[in-house]
């Protein structure tokens, strides 16, 4: 009969040993920097990006009493919390479509995932191109006699780019969801069909709760995407005119390479950073909160 070995103190360390590696490379390329543009932040950048002295606030004073960053500030939420909602909303109904027995329903999956599978430079770029007033598709397929001047002003062309957000980013929804409906057992729909429920009855009480843990990540990380998502907005518009369809990134691009003010755009960046960390972390107490109850 073979003893047990002693539970020895390597035996202890060895699943903190096989993490290491992550830790490390976290430290290295994500520690390091967000604390390096704390620092820029706090410090005083030359255009060359040298770091002088320490200078505290006053690069994050020069930003919020500067005329275009509240407007900035509005469009980054309104952008956010459209694309976030409606790609969540219409992404759930999709998975809710797919994970219907159908025919053809491997080619529709591979039909969605197209959007996600292309970068978002060529999906901004394709829809520069439909919405153009000269050579544009919606104004050359035959459908409309003359042109349309499909972004006549900038809230115009910033819901558009909207509207490719949430093109793009409803198959993450979609399939992360789709996920999460695969999982649940089928045993719970048939006990709901014994006891007589509805299929709206079986969605909310059933269907909902069990993918919701799916649609949390989902939002998540959403979140954390669209808010610092930049091909888009940048690939349209460029943030013009007059920074009227900017958001926080494109707004501390333009800081750090166009103006030279690399430590005001740090600031930015901090600012961006924060609402985030803060955002992410209510929405994932409260979400596990609800669910705990």
């Amino acid at each position: 009969m073979k003893k047990n070995k002693p539970y020895t103190l390597l035996n202890q360390a060895e699943p903190y040993l096989w993490i290491l590696p992550s830790i490390i490379l976290m430290f290295i390329f994500i520690i390091i920097p967000i604390g390096f543009v704390f620092r820029m932040s706090l410090s005083q950048v030359t255009k060359a990006g040298l770091v002088k002295g320490f200078i505290g606030f006053k690069n994050f004073e020069k930003v919020l009493s500067g005329a275009k960053f509240g407007m900035v500030l509005k469009n980054t939420v309104v952008w956010t919390l459209y694309v976030v909602i409606l790609s969540t909303v219409l992404g759930f109904i999709l998975a809710l479509l797919l994970n219907n027995e159908f025919k053809g329903r491997k080619i529709a999956r591979a039909i969605v995932v197209f959007p996600w599978a292309t970068t978002l430079v060529i999906q901004a770029s394709v829809w520069k191109f439909i919405i153009d007033v000269d050579y544009g598709a919606l104004n050359t397929l035959g459908i409309i006699s003359t042109n349309v001047n499909w972004t006549p002003t900038p809230e115009a062309y910033f819901a558009w780019e909207i509207a490719c957000g949430i093109f793009v980013t409803i198959p993450f929804v979609c399939f992360t969801a789709l996920s999460g409906l695969q999982s649940i057992d089928s045993s719970y729909y048939e006990a709901a069909v014994v006891d007589g429920a509805t299929y709206w009855q079986k969605l909310f009480n059933i269907t909902i709760p069990l993918v919701k843990p799916s649609l949390t990540v989902a939002t998540v990380l959403n979140i954390i995407y669209v808010f610092n998502s930049f091909p888009i907005v940048w690939t349209i518009t460029k943030g013009d005119p007059a920074s009227r369809t900017d958001t926080l990134v494109t707004y501390l691009y333009k800081l750090a390479f166009y103006n030279g003010k690399q430590g005001e755009a740090a600031a930015v960046s901090v600012i961006g950073f924060l609402i985030l960390l803060v955002c992410a972390s209510v929405y994932m107490v409260s979400t596990l909160k609800k669910g705990d109850e």
